[in-house]
């Protein structure tokens, strides 16, 4: 494994999972903030209230794919299960770049929040992936 790459890799990925975390908590604790509303495009409280529920349950899956990108780099900072580690943080950065791709593919408006979503957990994939075949 290539130390370099693993190392770049990592920090991108808890990039990525500082990124989602911060959508989650916008998502599923500031939903109805005038500021929030604004980010996601929804215009009026009542529609906010009535997003609410999916907002709070599309923040938890935000919150889940963090999760489990940190449980794979501490896996794979602590040595204790490199191969487990790396295989859990690269499943759940892939989910974070598919979510990004899905986001883009149904509303193409949407190329910034996808970008900011997607681009550091692909960039951790592919460093991760050279620190595996370098």
């Amino acid at each position: 494994m290539n130390a370099t790459f693993a190392i770049i890799g990592s920090a991108l990925a808890l990039v990525a999972a500082l990124v989602h975390l911060y959508i989650f908590f916008l998502e599923s604790v500031l939903w109805t903030r005038p500021s929030t509303m604004k980010t996601f495009g929804v215009r009026d409280p009542r529609d906010a209230e009535v997003l609410r529920p999916m907002a709070f349950n599309q923040g938890f899956y935000n919150v889940f794919l963090a999760l489990g990108t940190g449980v794979g780099l501490v896996l794979l900072g602590t040595g204790s299960s490199r191969e487990g580690g790396i295989a859990i943080a690269m499943f759940a950065l892939g989910s974070m770049v598919l979510a990004a791709v899905v986001l883009v593919a149904s509303n193409p408006k949407m190329v910034r929040a996808a970008l900011i979503q997607g681009a550091a957990p692909l960039l951790a994939l592919v460093f991760l992936l050279l620190s595996l075949l370098t």
